[in-house]
């Protein structure tokens, strides 16, 4: 169902340019078709702020309920913001007291970067509980990715993430764990997800604190619910990502590197690449090293024609779960506290 195009924001122009189904605020209001407020609570630094935006919109856009969507894009002040993106939080992003005055029916956070496995020294650690807190008394269902899963597991769990030494980027096979979920009806039993992250929530983690894995690998449980079955939604992963993330990552890694920040030039992001691409940037960082090539040469365009998306299809479709689960239980009665939307024949099924 369509998203709504209630600001200026230009992810919505961006995202009609490329034949998604954005409606004006005029048109909307001439459709009978009930409405769903969704806040997103963007935490990705400035390369990656709009290119968030677009990813999670698109995939709420794809959702196939009968809904309207109107999608609340927010940050902390505490993040730090260079120049530009600060002009584009300032013009197009509400404040958290804006969002908590209008209410939502469901939000998302995005991750951070944030490397270091303690989670007090992030500088938006208060502003952060905070929300959190809010939005497990006000909000259907919180949707967290990968630092805000570890966030919430420390808030609410009293569980901290731990750190796993080398960088866990790349795509992995991950299968489902407990196909009577309606979080994953419908979704193929393996498929991919991109991971990027330097800290971990562990499976004996997530089982202490009473977790339910849905979705597992090799590498650590990835998608995640509260005991109460929708309340909150754990990503481990990156699964909102595009195609291309993880190159452009890997460009902005070698520009950590090439200005200081980093002390070794960037490994591979794990069953990404071809060969073919592999031996192309092999040669790449051979000729940057001397000085023949610069930043300015990275072959970006040539390698993204080639890279293939092995992991979008689930996370529609999973995502569309989310989107009517949260649909059925805000629209049944809007006055029944959230565990009425909960069958008690079947608590894993909603009414």
């Amino acid at each position: 169902m369509p998203l709504i195009a209630h600001s200026k924001l230009p992810s919505f122009a961006r995202l009609k340019s490329e034949g998604e189904i954005v409606l004006s605020k005029d048109r909307a209001n001439h459709q009978v078709i009930r409405e769903l407020h969704i806040g997103l609570l963007n935490l990705m630094p400035d390369a990656a702020l709009e290119a968030t935006e677009r990813q999670f919109f698109r995939l709420i856009g794809h959702s196939n309920q009968i809904a309207q969507f109107y999608l609340h894009p927010f940050t902390l002040s505490s993040v730090e913001r260079g120049e530009k993106a600060t002009k584009h939080v300032s013009k197009h992003y509400q404040s958290f007291d804006e969002i908590k005055l209008q209410g939502l029916d469901a939000l998302i956070i995005t991750g951070a970067h944030v490397e270091q496995a303690d989670l007090k020294k992030a500088p938006f650690y208060d502003e952060l509980k905070a929300v959190i807190d809010w939005s497990y008394a006000n909000v259907t269902s919180t949707l967290c990715s990968c630092l805000a899963t570890h966030a919430v597991m420390e808030f609410r769990y009293q569980q901290k993430r731990q750190a796993i030494g080398n960088k866990c980027w790349g795509v992995f096979k991950h299968k489902i764990a407990n196909r009577s979920h309606p979080l994953i009806s419908g979704v193929n039993t393996n498929f991919n997800v991109p991971h990027s992250r330097f800290n971990e929530i562990t499976k004996q983690q997530f089982t202490t604190a009473g977790i339910k894995i849905l979705v597992d690998s090799d590498i650590g449980a990835h998608l995640c619910v509260s005991e109460d079955l929708l309340r909150i939604v754990f990503f481990q992963g990156h699964p909102e990502y595009d195609t291309i993330s993880l190159l452009k990552e890997y460009k902005r890694e070698i520009i950590a590197y090439l200005s200081g920040y980093q002390e070794a030039y960037p490994v591979f992001p794990a069953h990404y690449l071809g060969e073919q691409n592999k031996a192309i940037l092999d040669e790449y960082k051979a000729k940057l090293l001397v000085g023949d090539f610069s930043i300015n040469d990275f072959p970006e365009d040539l390698i993204s024609k080639t890279l293939d998306n092995t992991w979008h299809d689930a996370t529609r479709q999973i995502i569309s779960n989310w989107i009517g689960c949260v649909y059925q239980t805000t629209h049944e009665d809007v006055n029944r506290p959230f565990m009425d939307g909960i069958n008690p024949e079947d608590p894993l099924k909603l009414r």
